[in-house]
C-alpha cells in the first residue's frame, strides 16, 4: 500500500496531502515537463524547412534526426529505472531536464547535421523520465485506485504539448529565429528542473536501499515476467502504429493517400487530431472507472479500448474514409487509451518497483518505435514515387502489417496465461 508519510524538510502536514497541494507540488512539475517533451518531439516537422535552409540537411537526415531523440530515449530506460527507485523521480527529473536544455541550446548552436544528432540525442535523454518520472511519483503519493486518472490527465499535457508544436512553434519563428527559439526552449527546461528540485517533496525512506546490484536483479526480474510479457507486444505495436503516424505519418498519409494537396489544410487537420487526442489522454483516466462501475475491471477495459484502436487502424489501412478527418480523429483518441496498462502492470509490482516496472516496458516500446518507424518509410518506399508524393499501395501494405501485428498481440494477449503475480515471485527472489 501506498505510504503517504512525509520528509521533514517539506511543508506539508496531516497524514495525507490535500489534493490541491499535490497538485501543484506533484502533478504540475511533472505534467509541465511531459509538454515540454511533446514540444521537442514535433518540433521538426515546422522548423524542417528552416534546418534544409542553413544546414543542407536532406529528408533522409531528417528522418535520421529525428529518430535519434528515440534511440538515446530507449537506450537509457533500464538505468533510468533503476534510478527512480533508489534517488526517487524528483531528483532523477530535476537531473534530466537539465540535460535537455543543454541539448536544446547546442541544438541551436549546431551547424552541421553531426552537431544536431549529439544535440537532439542529449534532448531525448532530458526527456527520457518525462512518463516515467511521473508515473513513479503517482504511485508514490497518490492511492492505488486513482493511477489510471492520474496518469490519463499527465498524458494529456503531452497532447497539449503536441499541439504546442504545431502552429504555436510556426507562429514563434515569425518572432525568432529556429535558434533562438531552442534557446528559449532550453530556458524553459531550466526553470521546470530548479522547480522540480526545489517545489516537489520528497517521500521519507521505507528503510535501507538495496545495493545497485541487487536492483539491476529486479529489473531481470520484471524482464522476465509472464503478466509483463502477456502485455507488453501489444502495447509495443500499438504505441509504434501510434506515435508513428502521429509523429511523422498522418502527414504524407494526408497528401497522398487523403488527396489533401494544401499542406496548411494538412496542419490544421493534424491539430485536430492532436487535439483530439489530447481529450483522449484526459478520458483515458475516466474509462477504467466507468468501467469498474460495472463490473469490468482495468485490465479488461484497456483491452476492450486496445480492440477498438486495432479496428481504426485497419480501417485506415484497407478502407477509402470519406473525410480523412474522421478515422484520424478516431486514431488520436482510441489510440490514447492503451497506455492505461502501464498502470495496470505497475500494479502488479511492489510499489518501490514501479519504477522498474514501467521503464522497462518503455525501453521495449521506443525500440519497437525506433526500429518501425524506419521499417514503415521502406515500405512505402517499396513502390514507385507517383507526381503528389509517395504511393498510397506503399501504405496500405505498411499501415495493413501493423494492423497484422496488433491482431496477434491481441490474440497473445487473450491466449496467454500470464497472470499478475510478481509480487510473490520477488518475495521469494529477495
Amino acid at each position: 500500500m501506498v505510504q503517504f508519510a512525509l520528509c521533514a524538510n517539506v511543508s506539508m502536514t496531516g497524514n495525507a496531502p490535500t489534493f490541491a497541494t499535490l497538485f501543484l507540488r506533484v502533478f504540475l512539475p511533472f505534467a509541465f515537463a511531459y509538454f515540454l517533451s511533446y514540444i521537442f518531439r514535433g518540433v521538426n516537422a515546422v522548423i524542417f524547412p528552416y534546418l534544409e535552409r542553413d544546414i543542407g540537411i536532406t529528408a533522409g537526415d531528417l528522418g535520421l534526426l529525428t529518430s535519434a531523440f528515440f534511440l538515446f530515449f530507449a537506450g537509457c530506460q533500464p538505468v533510468l529505472g533503476v534510478m527512480l527507485d533508489r534517488y526517487g523521480p524528483r531528483r532523477v527529473q530535476a537531473v534530466l531536464l537539465a540535460m535537455a536544455a543543454l541539448g536544446s541550446a547546442l541544438f541551436g548552436l549546431s551547424l552541421s547535421l553531426g552537431e544536431l544528432i549529439v544535440a537532439r540525442m542529449l534532448i531525448g535523454l532530458g526527456f527520457a523520465g518525462g512518463l516515467m518520472a511521473a508515473i513513479k511519483a503517482i504511485t508514490i503519493w497518490y492511492p492505488p485506485q486513482r493511477w489510471g486518472l492520474i496518469t490519463g490527465f499527465h498524458m494529456m499535457a503531452g497532447g497539449l504539448g503536441s499541439m504546442a508544436a504545431t502552429l504555436p512553434v510556426q507562429w514563434s519563428l515569425s518572432v525568432v529565429s529556429w535558434q533562438g527559439l531552442f534557446f528559449w526552449l532550453a530556458g524553459l527546461c531550466l526553470a521546470t528542473a530548479a522547480i522540480l528540485f526545489v517545489i516537489v517533496p520528497d517521500r521519507a525512506a521505507a528503510g535501507p536501499k538495496d545495493t545497485l546490484g541487487e536492483q539491476f536483479r529486479i529489473t531481470g526480474i520484471v524482464l522476465t515476467d509472464g503478466f509483463y510479457w502477456r502485455i507488453q507486444p501489444l502495447l509495443s505495436i500499438q504505441q509504434l502504429a501510434f506515435i508513428g503516424c502521429i509523429s511523422l505519418w498522418i502527414g504524407p498519409w494526408l497528401r497522398d493517400v487523403g488527396g489533401i494537396a494544401d499542406k496548411e489544410l494538412c496542419a490544421d487537420l493534424q491539430l485536430y487530431t492532436t487535439a483530439v487526442m489530447t481529450v483522449g489522454f484526459a478520458c483515458s483516466g475516466f474509462v477504467p472507472r466507468l468501467f469498474r462501475r460495472i463490473g469490468v475491471d482495468e485490465f479488461a477495459s484497456a483491452s476492450i479500448m486496445s480492440v477498438l484502436f486495432a479496428l481504426v487502424c485497419g480501417w485506415i489501412a484497407f478502407l477509402p474514409p470519406i473525410h480523412p478527418l474522421l478515422p484520424w480523429a478516431l486514431f488520436g483518441f482510441l489510440g490514447a487509451c492503451p497506455i492505461q496498462y502501464l498502470p495496470v502492470m505497475a500494479a502488479a509490482f511492489p510499489a518501490d518497483y514501479a519504477g522498474r516496472v514501467t521503464t522497462s516496458s518503455n525501453f521495449v516500446v521506443f525500440a519497437v518505435i525506433f526500429a518501425g518507424q524506419w521499417g514503415i518509410g521502406k515500405v512505402v518506399d517499396l513502390w514507385p514515387r507517383t507526381a503528389a508524393g509517395y504511393a498510397p499501395d506503399g501504405y496500405s501494405w505498411a499501415f495493413g502489417a501493423m494492423f497484422i501485428l496488433q491482431l496477434a498481440g491481441l490474440a497473445w494477449l487473450f491466449l496467454s496465461r500470464g497472470r499478475p503475480m510478481a509480487r510473490e515471485r520477488l518475495a521469494v527472489a529477495e
